[in-house]
């Protein structure tokens, strides 16, 4: 039978479905591989040399060669830095204008490499460009909240090929991350401790849905998973805003980002994916109840819709036979 279980963070149910359920790797044979692509593409504006394609730039990691890393204001910004945060309400109808900031990081010089290919090192210099982003945008009075994300593939969302995430600062707090502070406060009030916090603690007792753990961060696949292979990586030390991310903990979360992609490249053929950083809405930094993590949706099953219809989510994969394939998937060094 089938089994229906509630995630505590989000308070989302999702159908187990047992019956249903596909081994790990089934879900391999429907990826088709990508085409091979060169290293370098003359007519790709994120490619070296092309430089003057690319908007306004904010800033970049540098190298002994050149930039490593470049953030750049994106070239159809959903969001404008220019203008006042004015709210109009008309009866039912309410409206305000688009200020934030709407920005592209430029990951790596080579057109060929994903994050689960590059380094340690490579990978802490794109949290790197994240974190001063994050950090200098907060400063802005007019935006409530900073959402890092990246799209891989087109099943994903993606409409360039060459390795980017990208950064949308808004005037509002998003439903779904307010949702997601409210059910926090909620559990803290009731219980008196973060339900981050216990969440890790209990997923480190159990360990059946453990992927990965690094000295700072913990990987693992949530008890009430909406889609096969979903994945949070939650850091040790409670901390509420991304921006308090230590320096050693930067270095150690590169670490676990990389291993964590790279088992998703190899164990699932390189599936098109998306991830981002949940954190704090900008007015707040520490509190004791809400937790920053990093969550991971590989796209190997489609919405539908029953998904659409009634906002609950059908899961084919075992949360703890996903993890126990990933757990297994070696990565070389």
């Amino acid at each position: 039978m089938a089994e229906l279980r509630q995630n505590i963070i989000t308070r989302d149910w999702v159908i187990i479905a047992k019956e249903r359920a596909r081994r790990p790797d089934e879900f391999v044979s429907g990826i088709r591989p990508r085409p091979p692509v060169d290293a370098y593409q003359p007519d790709c504006p994120f490619c070296p040399g092309n430089e003057q394609q690319t908007r306004h730039e904010l800033f970049r990691v540098s190298g002994e060669h050149g930039w490593k890393v470049r953030v750049v204001t994106n070239q159809n910004a959903a969001l404008s830095s220019e203008g006042e945060r004015i709210r109009t309400i008309n009866g039912v109808y309410r409206c305000m204008t688009a200020v934030g900031f709407h920005e592209v990081i430029i990951e790596h010089t080579r057109h060929d490499r994903t994050t689960a290919l590059l380094t340690v090192a490579e990978v802490a210099d794109i949290l790197t460009a994240y974190k001063q982003r994050y950090s200098e945008i907060k400063k802005d009075p007019r935006i409530e909240a900073i959402i890092i994300f990246k799209n891989h593939g087109e099943g994903a969302g993606t409409s360039l090929l060459h390795p980017h995430s990208q950064l949308a600062a808004t005037p509002i707090v998003p439903t779904q991350i307010r949702r997601r502070l409210e059910e926090a406060i909620r559990y803290f009030d009731e219980a008196g401790e973060c339900v981050f916090c216990r969440t890790l603690s209990e997923e480190l007792h159990i360990r059946e849905r453990i992927v990965f753990e690094s000295e700072h961060f913990v990987a693992f696949i949530p008890y009430a998973a909406l889609s096969p292979f979903h994945l949070w990586i939650f850091p040790r030390r409670h901390a509420s805003s991304f921006d308090d991310l230590l320096d050693a903990e930067l270095m150690d979360l590169a670490v676990n980002m990389r291993t964590v992609l790279a088992k998703v490249y190899h164990g699932l053929n390189d599936p098109d994916y998306n991830y981002s950083i949940r954190s704090i809405p900008t007015r707040d930094q520490r509190t004791d109840y809400f937790h920053w993590y990093l969550t991971i949706i590989p796209r190997v099953t489609r919405t539908a819709g029953f998904e659409i219809g009634s906002g609950m989510f059908i899961n084919t994969s075992l949360p703890e036979e996903s993890a126990k394939f990933l757990r297994n998937v070696k990565v070389p060094s």
